[in-house]
């Protein structure tokens, strides 16, 4: 592995972690979010196995519908780990955390695809593709702070199923051969996903009270 690919990698997800994590009036724990940045990068690990044996099938949105979810559903354990910690204990924590598992899977994977096709590769996905992550795990942590302060069912099923349909609607569009066409719908893609984010960061409100088990 190249010195240029390594930063070419690292600069970006430290960018992007940064853009998400200033909104964090209270910086989680560092050691938590090492512990997470672990196993979202271990869930990329667990996603690229299973992706392997869809490699037979022959319907491209099956496909792009099975890897959504199966790279959804790793980084949502891989956020769901820090969920029960003491520190997890404001509502724009879920979303830290859940940044955090979808960007070291995000790095780990453009270094796949930078070792195979070239750092050019690397760096148009250091841009692009981990921002897109980050933004398709937004509705995992929102659906992790409403289960942990709310109790209420079923919060995670739905966060995953909005992150799915985010990760196959921008799948969908980068599918074949990039066309000029394509620009103008991924950056609308892309606004549309960040104006999802930021609608979920607005309504978390104020802290809730620490969870009676956790006092």
């Amino acid at each position: 592995m190249s010195v240029t690919l390594l930063i070419a990698t690292l600069l970006p997800a430290a960018f992007w972690f940064w853009l998400f994590a200033r909104r964090d009036v209270h910086p989680e724990p560092a050691w938590l979010l090492w512990r997470t940045f672990g196993y979202g990068a271990l869930a990329w690990v667990l996603a690229a196995s299973l992706e392997l044996s869809f490699s037979s099938l022959s319907v491209t949105w099956l496909v792009i519908l099975l890897a959504a979810f199966v790279e959804e559903g790793a980084k949502l354990l891989a956020a769901s780990t820090a969920v029960r910690e003491r520190d997890f204990d404001e509502p724009i924590d879920g979303l830290i955390y859940a940044v955090t598992a979808a960007l070291a899977f995000a790095l780990i994977e453009n270094l796949a695809y930078g070792m195979r096709y070239g750092v050019e590769v690397a760096v148009w996905r250091g841009a692009i593709t981990m921002l897109a992550h980050a933004l398709f795990s937004v509705p995992l942590g929102y659906a992790l702070t409403r289960s942990r302060f709310t109790r209420e069912r079923w919060w995670r099923t739905r966060g995953l199923l909005l992150s799915v349909a985010l990760h196959v609607g921008f799948n969908g569009l980068l599918h074949g051969a990039v066309s000029w066409w394509q620009l103008p719908l991924l950056a609308v893609v892309m606004l549309g996903m960040y104006v999802v984010a930021d609608r979920l960061y607005r309504n978390l409100g104020p802290a809730p009270t620490r969870p009676a088990s956790d006092a």
